[in-house]
């Protein structure tokens, strides 16, 4: 009878870790099943309203922050070459076509030919020597190639979408990378269209607010995206749930300075959601005690890995402490003074305290992220347990 107690405990510790994954699970199999999670589309906006309904579960009272935006809406996408046709995803930080596209030859990057051919992982189409070729103009079209770790169309983001820059870019799947290859250098013929329309368009951060017990002190913020190009499963799910369940962990008992939650949307179209959020409260980012960022891929289950960016020593130790007893593993730290990816980056540049977690995921920016099964819950809830050890001791006065 003596172990009655202790075994009792464990038996409810265990059932409710239980409730946990399954209720992460549940959360990133319906945020996937919304559909494609774009700025600023409907289904961004619905994401929004249920996201708002989790925030209400927890006992907290939901703010919808509205934004406005020029939204792309691609009309034809395509290369053809010959008899055949190729349908793609346009940069959305580059220049457009009209509706008869540009015709010419198809050739290596930087050679004559007025459409140029180019591969790129997903997020680098601003840098290495596609960014090059964009920037100096040298063809009147690119072609760029996607090479995600998996089949499939992998687009990168839009960083500079408030100041597009160079030729149209068509990006494709990498499954017609050596097909592609050879008419290159054959100097085939090819015609490329990337016709779009703009829409004006309204997207939502949402945000929420933990008071704290003395309002003078300044607030922590906690962050996460919450858009992208496909269903983002994995890509958003993770950080999105750990999010919501630190409302529920930071509640009580009740912090000392205020906890701030925003979800912002615009995420791969240059950070317009946080952007906007820092933009409507002057002199948070350095204001603020510090920030958390819940990056991408946080918890995925194929081919997971962790990053820490951090602003200075200290905050890294505080994160770095907390994951190695929750068997979480720190596998890069981003150098120091590194602009950070992600949110983080409005953080680092105004001169804020921040740390960050971002995932490393075969299925990033792939159409094939979808459903729970794109993530590990087990993964997610020891972040939880993590972050929330973090957030308790940045809320302390």
């Amino acid at each position: 009878m003596a172990f009655a107690g202790p075994a009792r405990a464990l038996a409810t510790q265990n059932s409710g870790r239980e409730q946990l994954e399954r209720r992460i699970a549940r959360l990133v199999q319906e945020f996937s099943d919304q559909g494609v999670h774009r700025t600023g589309t409907d289904v961004d906006r619905r994401s929004a309203g249920w996201l708002s309904a989790q925030i209400t579960q927890t006992g907290l009272a939901p703010s919808l922050e509205s934004f406005s935006l020029s939204r792309v809406d691609p009309i034809e996408a395509t290369l053809t070459l010959g008899a055949r046709r190729l349908q793609g995803v346009p940069i959305f930080d580059a220049a457009f076509t009209d509706g008869a596209g540009i015709t010419g030859r198809l050739g290596p990057l930087e050679s004559d030919a007025e459409i140029g051919l180019a591969a790129t992982a997903p997020n680098q189409a601003a840098a290495g020597p596609l960014g090059n070729a964009r920037r100096a103009n040298r063809h009147r079209a690119i072609v760029c190639v996607t090479n995600g770790q998996r089949p499939g169309l992998c687009p990168s983001n839009a960083d500079l979408f408030l100041q597009p820059f160079g030729p149209p870019v068509l990006q494709v799947s990498r499954e017609d990378a050596d097909w592609l290859g050879e008419q290159a250098g054959a100097g085939a013929q090819a015609r490329l269209v990337a016709q779009v329309k703009r829409t004006p368009s309204t997207a939502f951060n949402v945000t929420t607010k933990i008071a704290g017990t003395d309002p003078a002190l300044p607030p922590l913020v906690i962050m996460t995206p919450r858009s992208g190009w496909y269903t983002c499963a994995s890509e958003r799910g993770g950080g999105i749930v750990c999010w919501l369940e630190l409302m529920r962990t930071l509640r009580a008992p009740r912090p000392a300075r205020d906890i701030v939650f925003v979800a912002s949307s615009g995420h791969e179209l240059g950070h317009l959601g946080i952007n906007a959020f820092v933009e409507a409260r002057p002199g948070i980012v350095k204001k603020s005690a510090g920030w958390m960022h819940f990056g991408a891929n946080i918890g995925a289950a194929v081919d997971p890995g962790n990053t820490v960016q951090a602003s200075d020593d200290e905050f890294e130790a505080k994160l770095t402490r907390e994951m190695a007893p929750a068997g979480l593993s720190v596998d890069r730290r981003v150098p120091r003074g590194t602009v950070p990816g992600g949110e983080a980056e409005v953080v680092h540049r105004g001169g804020g305290h921040y740390v960050s977690v971002i995932g490393r995921n075969a299925l990033f920016h792939n159409p094939e992220d979808r459903g729970a099964k794109a993530v590990d819950p087990a993964v997610i809830a020891r972040f939880v347990d993590a972050f929330t050890n973090v957030a308790r001791g940045l809320t302390l006065g």
